[in-house]
C-alpha cells in the first residue's frame, strides 16, 4: 500500500528567525562578485521585521507589508571626495514584507529574493534610481 505524499511538506516549519534571515543576506552579500562586494563593503545590513511608521510615512507609505527593504544614506556617487560620508550608509531589509511576498510569489526562492532586494538596495548605494534599477533588470 502506498502512502499518499503530505500535500504540504513545509506545514510544519516556521518562518526563519531575524538571524537566520540575516544569515541568508550576509550569503546573498558574499555572493556578490569582487568589485560590487568591495564598493558596498562599509555598508551596514540591518534585518528587521517592518519599517517603523516614521520610515514608512517617509516614503509615503502606509502598510507596512509595501516595503521589503530601503536604503539610507548618501550615495557613492554624491559624496564629497574628501572623505566618508558623514554617518554610515545602512540598507534595511524587512523580513515579514519579504517573507509575505515570497508566500504570495511562490516561483522563487527565499534566498534568491532576499539577494534580488539586497541588490536592489546596493544599486541605490551606488547612485541608481528605481527607474534605473528597473531598466538593468529588464535587460535580462
Amino acid at each position: 500500500m502506498s502512502q499518499t505524499p503530505d500535500p504540504a511538506p513545509w506545514a510544519d516549519q516556521t518562518a526563519p528567525t531575524l538571524d537566520a534571515f540575516a544569515a541568508l543576506a550576509r550569503a546573498a552579500f558574499d555572493a556578490l562578485p569582487e568589485p560590487f562586494r568591495s564598493a558596498a563593503g562599509e555598508v551596514v545590513l540591518r534585518i528587521d521585521d517592518f519599517a517603523d511608521d516614521e520610515t514608512l510615512a517617509a516614503v509615503g507609505l502606509e502598510d507596512p507589508f509595501e516595503l521589503t527593504g530601503l536604503y539610507h544614506g548618501v550615495d557613492i556617487g554624491s559624496r564629497d571626495g574628501l572623505g566618508p560620508a558623514a554617518e554610515p550608509s545602512r540598507i534595511f531589509l524587512y523580513r515579514r514584507p519579504i517573507l509575505d511576498e515570497w508566500c504570495e510569489r511562490g516561483d522563487i526562492g527565499l534566498a534568491d529574493l532576499i539577494a534580488h532586494v539586497l541588490i536592489h538596495e546596493i544599486g541605490h548605494h551606488f547612485g541608481l534610481t528605481d527607474d534605473d534599477i528597473d531598466a538593468i533588470e529588464g535587460e535580462d
